[in-house]
């Protein structure tokens, strides 16, 4: 009997503990529930191990990283896939075998977790890039960039602007059988901010020959100028990517002090809406919802911040602020994949609506029912439907538009 009780205690705290309110629209919000209940349990053990000085909280969660998802290269029949470098930089390359020497697409990725998590060799992303290379018939070069606390910015963006010159040279074209005419730039969350940051500095560079024909940004980080867009307001306690996390990660990459994560939160650093990130013009209605402006909420000069972390004006770091000069001169043609319940959902969405005003051709495609991070789980175990359509719909644009 005592034992009985004993593991109705345990369950009902079990539940309790992953049980989570979610909106009504999640996909299978139990799988993101359970999906959030590992994630919490990690992060608490890793702030924990920190505050006992054992180790910095991203290295435990990075080595839980590595021994549950990296895994070595594979090659098969269809792929040719190794580890190598690219600039420089530690990249997986995915290479068909069958076609000769004929010319192919070329894609070159970075991989999400918020510049301090993740790897091009984690399972997920390799899965993502096999798909990727036999579904187009691609070379794709998926980068390891430097991660914080070790490197800060501008490392990560030195890493993918290095390796993003190598792919587009002609030793590596030719080598590859890359067609010069066929290359796009691409990446999630963090990796979408690279992305962003490398296509605006190559496509204003006169001295490189080849251009990327695309952009493909998979729910970008682009600002941190304002934490209160209505994405902000409206997603801030939904997992897996919660305002205050997101706020850690600017001030991790950003090489900044963590108190200051209050500070940020509030946008005390902001004055007024920039035109660039001004969301009342740049989001449709049907985004902006009942939402208003949230303005220095704080005490204090809206100048503190900034004096110390001058780092949130920088393009590199922030592309949404670029002119709209530089996004003319970006690629072509651009995909910007966005989620509902995302808190960076109007980054994308506002950064679409600055290329399109630049004269960009941009596919804005919006997953109802997705969540940030959601289109590495196309697979098992935690294989979700809006994965995998999120994946399809990725792949679907690249064979059209690349």
């Amino acid at each position: 009997m005592r034992l009985r009780v004993l593991g109705a205690v345990l369950l009902s705290a079990a539940a309790y503990y992953v049980y989570l309110p979610l909106p009504s629209g999640v996909a299978e919000p139990w799988k993101l529930m359970l999906l959030d209940a590992l994630f919490r349990s990690f992060t608490h053990a890793s702030d924990v191990a920190h505050a006992l000085g054992v180790c910095h909280r991203v290295h435990l969660l990075n080595r839980v990283v590595s021994w549950v998802e990296v895994i070595e290269p594979h090659s098969s029949h269809t792929l040719q896939v190794t580890d190598s470098t690219l600039g420089g930089v530690p990249t997986r390359i995915f290479q068909p075998v069958a076609g000769g020497q004929r010319l192919r697409r070329g894609i070159v990725y970075f991989h999400g977790g918020g510049w301090a998590l993740g790897s091009g060799r984690m399972r997920s992303y390799d899965l993502l890039c096999r798909k990727m290379a036999e579904d187009l018939d691609a070379v794709v070069m998926s980068v390891d960039y430097r991660l914080a606390p070790e490197a800060v910015f501008p490392d990560q963006y030195h890493d993918a602007l290095a390796a993003s010159r190598a792919f587009l040279s002609s030793q590596v074209l030719e080598r590859y059988s890359i067609d010069p005419q066929r290359v796009c730039v691409s990446g999630d969350s963090a990796g979408g901010n690279l992305a962003a940051a490398v296509a605006q500095e190559l496509g204003s560079d006169d001295s490189v020959r080849v251009k990327f024909a695309a952009q493909a940004l998979i729910y970008p980080v682009l600002q941190a100028l304002d934490f209160h867009t209505p994405s902000y307001q409206q997603n801030q306690a939904v997992p897996i990517l919660y305002r205050p996390l997101m706020a850690q990660f600017w001030l991790e990459y950003l090489g900044a002090n963590a108190s200051l994560a209050s500070q940020l939160l509030a946008n005390n650093h902001s004055g007024a809406l920039d035109a660039k990130l001004d969301w009342t013009r740049l989001l449709p209605p049907a985004r902006r919802k009942h939402y208003r402006p949230v303005l220095r909420r704080a005490p204090g000069s809206p100048r503190l911040l900034l004096d110390q972390v001058p780092q949130l004006l920088d393009v590199r770091a922030a592309p949404l602020l670029a002119e709209e000069a530089v996004l003319r001169r970006t690629p072509r043609r651009a995909l910007v994949l966005t989620c509902e319940f995302d808190v960076l959902r109007d980054d994308g969405l506002m950064y679409g609506r600055r290329l399109q005003d630049a004269g960009v051709a941009v596919t804005s495609e919006h997953m109802e029912d997705g969540f940030h991070g959601c289109m590495v789980f196309a697979y098992l175990p935690m294989m979700s439907s809006v994965g995998r359509r999120s994946m399809e719909s990725y792949i679907r644009w690249l064979d059209h538009n690349l």
